[in-house]
């Protein structure tokens, strides 16, 4: 985008205009840089309209005048550089827009925004005003005129409109939609605006000419938080930078007042987590800025719904008693943008962080019969729902004690929390003594809630509450009182990461079911002989004995994952249980869960369908499952994977990281990433991360780039070292590096790592692996020796990959020794077991001697000849897109072993702000070394760099 000249204002008929309305306002300094923001705006700025749209605070005039001031996103420009308050750049291109700026005031009819139009129009064109410009609402005779004198202008004007909800009159916008028709593109227009607008946008969206930038753009990175805190001149910790913006939802207005308060803290980390919307400057603004603009009924429904976490229009109804809460949700998600929406059906909306705490504020000053009435609501429609978390905790907060407790005991293996994701929710008022003592199952909800909310002191104390009444229950209810008791015991166990006591309260669980149940194995690991609270007699019917083996084997699947291990067929038999059961919430679990396993074993068609049916559940349910379609999105991917699909796994992987902590998941070229962040994130989720190794560097090999690769497997390998339960895991990761070393031509790197374990084949991917290994090394005979009995009894536990790779290489030895007829027969066999799962990774990739025993099997007649004349394409093709090592360069001006880090850095995905954390650096530092690499580098961003980089072999 081209500087904005010197406004002219003509003198006109009427009111004298004001300058400052037609140049750009200079917003409060510092003000930071925003690359990727100004180069949007110079992408739309190429279309017919540009609109900007997002509530008060967000950055809307900021962001418009930094564009116009820095005449669009110069090349030299970092993110993070202060803004100058005068746009004194480089003369513009002749053939770029004119710039013409318009500041839309409260008032504002038809006539005077044209007076302000005409005169920014003229200023732009050169006209007179005798020329074609109105000066206050056109005529269609006028419009015709402009439209005509803009078509023939040599360059096109570009028309800036901040604040342009104001104007209310949707006749004083219709000359607009005119020129935008008629002016053959020589006008293009750029809107900043709050609320919705009377132009058509749905015809220009559809006609795709609008390019829309909204709050979810608008929001700072935390690149963008650390580069706002230091040119404040305020200085925090990454970590506390990263919770900065999670709790301002990167909202621009908040964010610079934290900036201004946080400099006179004393402890900047403490004051960030206290950092809330209920904080009087933030309040202020909120009320003032915000609430003042809204219709008294919207903001009644904003403060009602922000009794829950995420509202759909049905809840809403439930707690307003509007018939019309859908609509207004919908009015305050799309034209207020005051509301997140969801993208489910039907759809749910959540408020914005700060918002949601100061509506919160107001909502606890309600009176205290009022303020129970709407959590009873709140209740009773979660309750009918289906939704027994949100419905315990209501139900509490309005003292509904009986149904509280009624809840509890109907859905008690629902209401355990499987993702660690906090709850916003202050602890209820605990029930009278004589409730509990009449009823000591609403102890037992009272801790449910608490335990589910992550305070497990507090369920402590409510279940030892509750335990002190079970003496006086009749028996059938104390039976079923103390299995309640025994289940809370396990749920507080596993969310306290303590397996040896859920192990424990397992088996006391399942000591009561019904007699003449089939038995359930918990782990050796489970102490014998541990004090029971539980009854040891069995009870209860068949709904009871499947919701202890799903509760059970759930809780005992995720410690077992949680220490490495892969429990596929604990998984998938809670699964079923869960569904008999009718517990759709531990169903999901276990789906998603079963889905990864059966991926890595190889079964992908039970895989995909695993995890298609976990995805298929949430969206209809509304519950915090992140955590659960990350799991479902990994198996995809690696399904995708092992079927050769690494587009499809590559955007599986980037769906998958953002629930493990991957701020921007994984984009997936070589350029990008090196699992560094996946590694970290997701410490609690040790299986996941090494699956994520796996298949990444599989992706990295693809591309060219085995290097990456080995170290991505290297870092996972290190990450399970203390997790004695992930054997299998570890030397699935084991067997990959040793390929790749072996393919980088480190064939005694390859044989040292898999030397030991693999000698005694007792680990089949190892011993594949080590033949594989020989056998790229010229030695047959060893290769022979080293390949264990893919076809004996033992074999059918193998991962399918391993025993698809250990078929593949037999076959190759029997060709390679002259026996073709014997390697074609195993050759169909493979092909036979890889098939039905659609497994073409290990077929599409091979060394040459597989692609070529492919291409003569086509010749000698199969019963697969479709697929082995896909195969032999896919292999072919693979092999083709694979690019070549690229030639080891030199530098004018070499990088230092500080910038040499910085660079491997640059890999990865992980921030300015990250990257400063990990060394122990400030921002500032990394930004001058990044400034450096790009200039030694000849580059301007950071994938340019890391391209520039490998070409010449740096990293």
């Amino acid at each position: 985008m081209p500087e904005q000249d010197r406004v002219r204002v003509e003198p006109a008929a009427g009111p004298p205009l004001l300058a400052s309305r037609l140049t750009p306002a200079v917003p409060p300094e510092p003000v930071v840089a925003r690359p990727r923001l100004l180069r949007r705006l110079d992408e739309g700025s190429a279309g017919p309209v540009t609109r900007i749209a997002a509530p008060a605070g967000w950055g809307k005039t900021t962001l418009l005048a930094s564009w116009v001031r820095l005449g669009g996103a110069p090349a030299d420009v970092e993110p993070g550089a202060v803004v100058p308050d005068s746009g004194q750049l480089a003369a513009p291109p002749e053939a770029s827009p004119v710039p013409a700026w318009v500041s839309v005031e409260v008032g504002d009819d038809g006539d005077r925004l044209w007076a302000y139009l005409a005169a920014a129009l003229r200023s732009a064109t050169g006209s007179t005003e005798s020329g074609p410009v109105p000066d206050r609402s056109p005529r269609p005779e006028h419009l015709e005129a402009l439209a005509a004198s803009l078509a023939a202008a040599d360059r096109p004007v570009l028309l800036i409109l901040d604040d342009l909800h104001r104007v209310t009159d949707p006749a004083a916008l219709s000359g607009l939609e005119f020129l935008l028709r008629h002016a053959e593109q020589r006008l293009r227009l750029v809107i900043g605006a709050r609320a919705g607008l009377h132009l058509p946008l749905h015809r220009l969206r559809l006609a795709g000419e609008l390019t829309e930038i909204g709050p979810d753009e608008l929001a700072f990175t935390d690149d963008e938080v650390a580069d706002l805190l230091t040119a404040h001149g305020a200085a925090l910790p990454a970590a506390a930078v990263h919770r900065l913006r999670d709790r301002t939802g990167g909202w621009p207005a908040a964010l610079r007042i934290a900036a201004l308060a946080v400099r006179g803290q004393p402890d900047p980390e403490r004051w960030v987590g206290q950092f809330g919307g209920d904080q009087p400057e933030i309040a202020g603004y909120l009320h003032e800025e915000v609430l003042a603009t809204l219709d008294p009924a919207e903001e009644d429904l904003l403060r009602r719904t922000a009794l829950v976490d995420t509202v759909c229009a049905d809840l809403a109804e439930a707690l307003t008693g509007r018939a019309d809460a859908g609509q207004a949700l919908a009015d305050l998600a799309g034209a207020g943008g005051l509301l997140h929406r969801e993208d489910v059906r039907p759809p749910w909306y959540r408020c914005e962080p700060l918002l949601a705490d100061l509506l919160r504020a107001d909502l606890a000053r309600l009176p205290a019969d009022e303020l129970r009435e709407l959590h009873a609501r709140a209740a009773d429609w979660y309750a009918g729902d289906g939704r027994p978390p949100d419905g315990l905790r209501h139900a509490l907060a309005a003292g509904r004690w009986e149904l509280a407790g009624d809840l509890f005991v109907a859905h008690w293996p629902e209401l355990t929390r499987y993702d660690r994701a906090p709850v916003h929710a202050p602890a209820p008022g605990s029930p009278p003594a004589e409730v509990v003592r009449a009823d000591p199952e609403v102890a037992l909800a009272c801790a449910a809630e608490r335990a589910y909310a992550g305070d497990l002191p507090a369920a402590a104390g409510h279940l030892r509450a509750a335990a002190g009444h079970a003496a006086g229950l009749p028996v059938p209810r104390r039976d079923r009182f103390l299995r309640l008791v025994t289940a809370l015991e396990m749920s507080v166990a596993r969310l306290a990461d303590d397996p040896a006591e859920v192990r424990a309260a397992a088996a006391r669980l399942l000591r009561t079911r019904p007699a003449g149940a089939t038995p359930t194995r918990v782990p050796d690991s489970a102490p014998t002989g541990t004090a029971s609270s539980a009854p040891t007699t069995g009870g209860g019917g068949a709904a009871d004995d499947a919701d202890l083996r799903a509760f059970t084997g759930t809780a005992l699947g995720l410690v077992e994952l949680a220490e490495g291990a892969l429990p596929t067929a604990r998984f998938v038999r809670a699964r079923a249980a869960a569904r008999e059961a009718g517990r759709p919430r531990t169903e999901l679990v276990g789906a998603s869960r079963a889905a990864l396993l059966l991926a890595v074993r190889g079964e992908l068609r039970a895989a995909e369908q695993a995890a298609r049916d976990a995805l298929g559940m949430p969206p209809c349910r509304g519950w915090s499952c992140r955590l659960d379609c990350a799991y479902a999105y990994l198996a995809l991917a690696l399904v995708a994977l092992l079927r050769d699909q690494p587009d499809e796994a590559t955007a599986n992987l980037a769906l998958a990281g953002p629930a493990f902590g991957v701020a921007d998941g994984w984009v997936g070229s070589a350029e990008t990433g090196t699992g560094d962040a996946w590694l970290a994130a997701a410490p609690g989720e040790p299986v996941a991360a090494a699956v994520a190794a796996l298949c990444r560097s599989q992706l990295h090999r693809d591309a060219g780039d085995p290097a990456a690769g080995q170290r991505l497997l290297v870092q996972a390998g290190a990450a399970l070292v203390d997790r004695p339960s992930a054997t299998e895991l570890t030397s699935l990761l084991r067997a990959a590096e040793a390929e790749l070393r072996a393919e980088r031509g480190d064939l005694d790197a390859a044989r040292d790592l898999l030397s030991g374990a693999a000698d005694d084949g007792t680990d089949p991917a190892l011993a594949v692996t080590m033949a594989k290994v020989e056998l790229l090394a010229g030695d047959t005979a060893a290769a022979g020796r080293a390949l264990p009995s893919w076809q004996s009894p033992a074999a059918t536990a193998w991962p399918l990959p391993v025993r698809l790779d250990a078929g593949l290489l037999d076959a190759v030895l029997a060709e390679q020794a002259g026996d073709g007829r014997r390697a074609g027969r195993i050759l169909e066999q493979v092909l036979d077991l890889a098939g039905p799962q659609g497994c073409r990774r290990v077929f599409t990739r091979a060394a040459p001697p597989v692609r070529n025993l492919l291409a003569a099997h086509l010749d000698a007649g199969t019963a697969h000849f479709a697929l082995v004349s896909d195969l032999v394409r896919g292999a072919s093709a693979s092999t083709t897109a694979r690019p070549a090592a690229a030639p080891r360069g030199m530098l004018d001006e070499p990088l230092t072993e500080r910038e040499l880090t910085i660079l491997r850095y640059l890999q990865s995905i992980l921030s300015n702000v990250e990257i400063a954390s990990e060394l122990s650096l400030s921002v500032n530092t990394v930004k001058t070394h990044v400034r450096n690499i790009y200039r030694k580098l000849d580059a301007t961003r950071r994938r340019e760099a890391v391209r520039r980089a490998r070409e010449l072999r740096l990293i």
